[in-house]
């Protein structure tokens, strides 16, 4: 039997509307093809992705890059939503994750090894860390250099509350630096390069490490966020392991003079001259290094632990996580190597 035609075009018609209004509704549903990514000036291969824009291409996202002079306030945008992956040493990660912060550490950035140092100016009088004693020594709190730098002169019996231990971003140490404002100054590249000609190297990360205070740069990103977007995050995990993997095999040819450095140089504002050096104080592990149980599979949560107990005695977080596991994946290093 016909149902009269102005049933059937009222039917017809709710049935258009209810199906562009379910297909509007699966539009709003998918994510945004969209993040902001925070970085740092660390000498790393990630630079060269950032400028080829490789990444945008892979995977059809727009990507906001900003730049941060520390990894507190790339957790502190992070906390406010503002970035959803950020780039941030091994001590700021862990301030994070004890306050709760819903993050997880997905990639080694690099492990520091001597690319941080403790240096004394010339003619400071310091040729030990028992001679800080009664120094200007500048440091960025909550740094990976801060935690090294606290835990040398704890090792070697040297009384923090006797050392004037100054608080500073990179550039401020740079400026004082030139001033002469500071005897001393536990830093990474481009600063350690441009005041490494006016001072000597004390103690480097890599010492400080192997006595058991090992220190990394690492990438996290906001958990919600990479678990609406895996597939962003396996292309980015590709890209860095490849920059780095491309870094390792041709060292020689990474030059002040070639594409490469020079990228690296324009994201950091280093010169072009002291990157080469600078990025060979790091080392860059492979995926499977990441994925294997001194980084990502156990190594990363204990040295997040080891750093909560440092930051809790400085009085910088108010406790200790039970499990620093919990803040950190393997997921998108082993998808990426599975593909």
């Amino acid at each position: 039997m016909f149902l009269p035609s102005r049933i059937t075009r009222r039917t017809l018609t709710s049935s258009l509307m209810l199906a562009l209004s379910l297909g509007a509704g699966a539009a709003l549903a998918q994510p945004k093809k969209e993040v902001t990514i925070a970085h740092q000036d660390m000498l790393v291969p990630f630079r060269t992705v950032m400028e080829s824009g490789e990444l945008e291409k892979a995977t059809g996202y727009k990507i906001n890059w900003r730049m941060f002079g520390g990894g507190g306030d790339v957790i502190k945008a992070m906390a406010s939503g503002d970035v959803q992956i950020g780039e941030a040493g091994s001590s700021p990660i862990t301030a994070a994750a004890s306050q709760g912060q819903d993050i997880r550490l997905f990639w080694i950035l690099d492990d520091i090894a001597d690319a941080e140092a403790l240096i004394a100016r010339n003619g400071s009088g310091v040729a030990s860390m028992k001679d800080l004693k009664g120094k200007k020594v500048a440091t960025p709190f909550v740094s990976t250099a801060h935690y090294q730098l606290m835990a040398a002169m704890k090792l070697e019996g040297v009384d923090a509350k006797g050392v004037n231990v100054m608080n500073m971003r990179p550039p401020e140490i740079a400026a004082a630096w030139e001033r002469g404002d500071i005897d001393a100054a536990f830093i990474w590249d481009p600063v350690l390069s441009k005041i490494k000609g006016n001072g000597k190297v004390v103690h480097s990360s890599r010492s400080i490490g192997a006595k058991g205070f090992p220190t990394f740069d690492g990438m996290v990103v906001n958990a919600k966020w990479a678990a609406e977007h895996e597939g962003f995050m396996v292309a980015l995990v590709k890209a860095l392991a490849k920059a780095d993997e491309q870094f390792r095999a041709n060292k020689a040819k990474w030059t002040a003079d070639s594409a490469e450095v020079k990228a690296v140089a324009k994201w950091t504002k280093a010169d072009a001259k002291v990157v080469p050096a600078a990025m060979n104080l790091y080392v860059f592990p492979t995926m499977a290094e990441q994925a294997g149980p001194n980084w990502l599979g156990g190594g990363a949560a204990k040295a997040l632990t080891s750093t909560a107990a440092f930051l809790k005695e400085q009085g910088r977080i108010q406790e200790i996580k039970p499990d620093y596991g919990s803040f950190v994946t393997d997921a998108y290093v082993k998808k990426a190597m599975a593909k």
